[in-house]
């Protein structure tokens, strides 16, 4: 015959639940790592360097048409046979203007 641990009587329900101690469940882990992963992102965002001055204003989209025109016209010139050349960059009122220069050997 299995013999149980006596039951103490007369115990308040504090008293019945002092010693114990909740398991932490899957759900309960996950949500301390997300909200870990997202503290540690505000850190990261907080201390990453600010975007360089010279595409302020610039959006991804923006600067990846930008590269694609400049990659065509590299291509252009390459089929042109021009092997050697300069950017040169000009402001007139609202535009910039980028030429191509021979660059001087």
């Amino acid at each position: 015959m299995i013999t149980l641990p006596k039951i103490p009587r007369g115990l308040t329900d504090k008293d019945m639940v002092k010693n114990y101690v909740e398991e932490e469940t899957i759900e309960q882990q996950l949500i301390t790592a997300a909200k870990k992963a997202e503290k540690l992102r505000l850190v990261a965002e907080a201390e990453a360097p600010p975007a360089p001055l010279a595409k302020a204003g610039f959006t991804p989209e923006l600067t990846d048409k930008l590269g694609r025109e400049l990659l065509a016209l590299k291509i252009e010139l390459s089929n042109a046979g021009v092997k050697s050349y300069n950017f040169k960059i000009k402001r007139d009122g609202e535009k910039i203007i980028l030429t191509v220069t021979n660059k001087k050997i």
